[in-house]
């Protein structure tokens, strides 16, 4: 009882300093709508990494050099990162100066969103892959200064007065973290009691993709290019306790992504995310290779709850396109890659559509207790895929590579809101 009501605490402090709590997607009755609205800017090249929600504006990350307005009338220069109005798509005057990509983004507080990716400096001042800087103006904190040793950051997640991050980097200030690491949130002091103890031997690097905490804040889900936990075997995906002051390895684990899928891959796990109750969790993943029976380009559901070995409760296979982000809401499960089809155990590339395929043209939505589609089908233009999905009262923002999204021109951001 205690933990939980430290846990509500938690999330009440930050809604009342304005940021999103970073715990698994909020719930939503329905499916949203499949006519995206009609007021969010165009990203004009590149490509939406990340997406974090602070107040009522929209942190944009990624890597891209121009930004339009709805209306494509006026064009903006926004390096990596921009903003823009929830509830009216007006592109703000935040610009930070970030010298390389931005692959992850949290909401912090007090109008403060955390930059997580491969940069070196942010407004001129040396700060390697993470930062946090003020929304309305786009002033670096100086405070923060956590740094990388080399690497990225491929996903944040901040939670009360703790910061936590995942990538490719091995030490923080100087601190060894192979991968994930804790940090003060104000200060990014290194949280000297949290380590994963994360190794990948035999891979030529431990690399956390992304990662993902449970709505009450007592664990985290980890997937990536990773093998072991100290000397706990965990093929690409991991569990911890997160309650306490250090990083538990819970007994919770899954052999259904040791099978290798096409050689090369150190991982072909791209993102998990908890359900909004916490009591499963779905894996997207990649892989290029079209199999009835691994896991090789599909979703997945675990139940989250319990210890020891668990299986699949159910498998989403595109029949060999890649699935690269996940969205759960309890109604849905969203999906989105470069996928032509869902429910394709018996497709593939040469072969096309197998028996019971349904198009499903980059986007998707699935029934959370089957697995199987559901009639939504917005359909847009496939490119590399969908790389961020940020669930909001409004609906489900969409991050992206192309330019078409329900059948509309959509530069590579959109939302869909409420059916």
């Amino acid at each position: 009882m205690r933990r939980r009501l430290l846990a509500a605490t938690a999330l009440t402090c930050a809604a009342l300093l304005g940021a999103t709590p970073a715990a698994a997607d909020m719930a939503q009755p329905a499916v949203v709508s499949a006519n995206p609205v009609d007021f969010t800017p165009h990203v004009l090249d590149g490509t939406v990494w990340a997406l974090a929600v602070v107040g009522d504006t929209v942190v944009v990350g990624g890597s891209f050099t121009k930004v339009q307005d709805s209306a494509r009338k006026t064009t903006y220069a926004r390096k990596n990162i921009f903003a823009y109005g929830l509830k009216d798509g007006a592109v703000r005057s935040f610009a930070p100066a970030v010298d390389a990509a931005v692959y992850s983004l949290a909401a912090g507080a007090s109008n403060t969103v955390y930059l997580g990716g491969g940069f070196k400096t942010v407004n001129g001042a040396a700060q390697r892959g993470v930062a946090r800087v003020a929304v309305s103006t786009g002033a670096r904190i100086t405070a923060f200064g956590a740094k990388i040793n080399w690497g990225d950051v491929r996903a944040l997640s901040a939670r009360g007065s703790k910061l936590y991050a995942g990538g490719t980097f091995s030490a923080i200030n100087g601190v060894t973290r192979v991968g994930l690491a804790r940090m003060d949130a104000g200060t990014g002091a290194v949280d000297p009691g949290f380590d994963a103890k994360l190794s990948a031997p035999g891979l030529s690097r431990t690399r956390v993709e992304h990662f993902d905490i449970s709505p009450d804040g007592t664990r985290l889900i980890a997937v990536g290019a990773l093998l072991k936990s100290g000397t706990a075997a965990r093929n690409q995906i991991a569990m911890f306790d997160v309650s306490g002051s250090a990083a538990v390895l819970t007994s919770w684990y899954t052999d259904a992504y040791a099978p290798p899928c096409l050689q090369g891959f150190d991982t072909y796990l791209r993102q998990v995310k908890f359900s909004p109750d916490g009591r499963y969790l779905v894996v997207a993943a990649t892989g290029r290779a079209s199999s009835p029976t691994k896991l090789c380009d599909s979703a997945a559901r675990f139940e989250a709850t319990g210890g020891g070995r668990h299986n699949p409760t159910w498998v989403q296979r595109t029949g060999g396109d890649s699935l690269y982000a996940v969205a759960v809401t309890g109604s849905a499960v969203y999906v989105g890659g470069h996928q032509r089809y869902l429910d394709n155990p018996y497709g593939s590339d040469a072969k096309g559509p197998g028996p019971g395929a349904v198009p499903r043209v980059g986007i998707g939505a699935l029934n959370p207790t089957t697995g199987k589609a559901l009639g939504w089908n917005p359909s847009r233009d496939r490119g590399v895929g969908v790389r961020a999905f940020q669930v909001v009262p409004e609906g489900l923002i969409v991050g992206s590579d192309t330019d078409k999204l329900g059948r509309e021109f959509h530069g590579r951001i959109g939302m869909f809101p409420p059916g």
